[in-house]
């Protein structure tokens, strides 16, 4: 794993805007072409590995969680349980997920957390950089395999959707998250859906169909949202969510509530100690580690989050998270590359490895501005 410095493309602005990258320099740099990583085979291989075996463990995870009735550690509303139990029992359907890992290339990747329930970034990952390769580098590869795994995996959910429309959903004014829905509702039409876009402040609900309704008055009997769980309960139209569940599919379902905690991570370390790609982690500091991280259980794009050595807070964030509770999660220090951080984004589509994209930063915590490099492997 390297980090290794190259060219811009002179007419770069203009080549990301073309396929749809709106958002290339929101508050700074965000997309950066100036370095690019390299991994090799091997390493590759390693990642792929790690992230196929982490989901599985996950997955056994929220089996333990809902067997044995933990919701309390996550701070979910108790009627919301059966909401999460039967969307468990009828698998029903996800499309993607995005570990984060500490990873240099000798060491095992370490999990920081499993974006489970709405990553971003997988536009960047999975064609942005991919032009970028074939533009400057067309005889390398990369670690990418998103596009062809996204349609390839809608198509494939067809006969496990309601009957309908596949609806798509975020919240108004965010570019980046409308350039994501965008981009995955443009993969299930390639997998031959019919879709339709709705900002979520648009859904209605019909009160004598008893189902969410779009702005033409249609069912929405499916629906992909870009937005969490943890505010849609919230929202004042919530607790429809509980009326008639299975006249609307949503993706992701509500059983990502819990692996998009981070209350998973404690639960993860109990279930399997010392794992190699896991960090030791706990609902407080009864261990007493000295070089830890302390995370709210719902923090989002590194938000209050804080980092101690030897018991001395050493970084911190502030935000408007915390009043969920905190989990403890040992401290694993990024790698060092000519003065930046690296965390290495592996996706998950389906149920399978799908490729990686990274983000890097100057500090310690990666944020919302980190910025995003490309990779390839030699």
């Amino acid at each position: 794993m390297e980090r290794i410095n190259c060219e811009v493309r002179s007419n770069w602005k203009q080549k990301v805007e073309e396929i749809g990258f709106g958002f290339h320099t929101m508050d700074g740099a965000y997309w950066d072409e100036t370095a690019y990583y390299q991994f090799s085979m091997d390493e590759v291989d390693v990642l792929e590995k790690a992230t196929a075996e982490l989901f599985e463990r996950c997955l056994q995870a929220v089996q333990h969680v809902i067997d044995n009735k933990l919701y309390p550690l996550f701070q979910i509303d108790s009627k919301f349980i059966p909401l999460i139990e039967t969307s468990w029992e009828n698998d029903a359907p996800s499309i993607y997920g995005r570990f984060d890992f500490v990873y240099d290339g000798i060491h095992p990747p370490k999990m920081l957390e499993f974006n489970a329930d709405t990553p971003t970034s997988l536009f960047e990952a999975g064609v942005v950089q991919w032009h970028w390769l074939e533009d400057l580098m067309p005889g390398y590869d990369q670690f990418n395999s998103i596009h062809e795994k996204l349609v390839a995996y809608w198509k494939y959910l067809i006969p496990y959707l309601n009957p309908g429309t596949l609806h798509f959903t975020c919240l108004k004014d965010n570019l980046e998250d409308l350039t994501t829905v965008e981009y995955l509702r443009d993969c299930a039409i390639q997998a031959g859906l019919t879709t339709e876009f709705i900002y979520l402040e648009e859904i209605g609900w019909n009160r004598y169909a008893l189902a969410f309704s779009d702005e033409k008055e249609a069912n929405i009997t499916n629906i992909f949202k870009l937005y969490p769980w943890e505010w849609l309960v919230r929202e004042e139209f919530g607790e429809n969510l509980l009326i008639a569940p299975e006249r609307t599919c949503w993706i992701e379902p509500a059983w990502k509530m819990l692996l998009s905690n981070k209350a998973i991570l404690p639960i993860l370390w109990q279930l399997f100690p010392h794992h190699p790609n896991l960090l030791a982690a706990y609902f407080d500091n009864t261990y007493l580690m000295n070089d830890y991280v302390k995370k709210p259980k719902l923090s989002r794009e590194g938000e209050n989050v804080s980092i101690f050595r030897q018991g001395q807070m050493i970084a911190g964030t502030s935000g408007s998270y915390g009043a969920e509770g905190y989990i403890i999660q040992e401290y694993s220090p990024l790698p060092l590359f000519d003065g930046n951080y690296p965390v290495i984004g592996s996706w998950v589509i389906g149920c399978e490895p799908a490729g990686i994209g990274i983000r890097e930063t100057k500090t310690l915590i990666t944020d919302n501005l980190s910025r995003f490099i490309p990779h390839v492997i030699e």
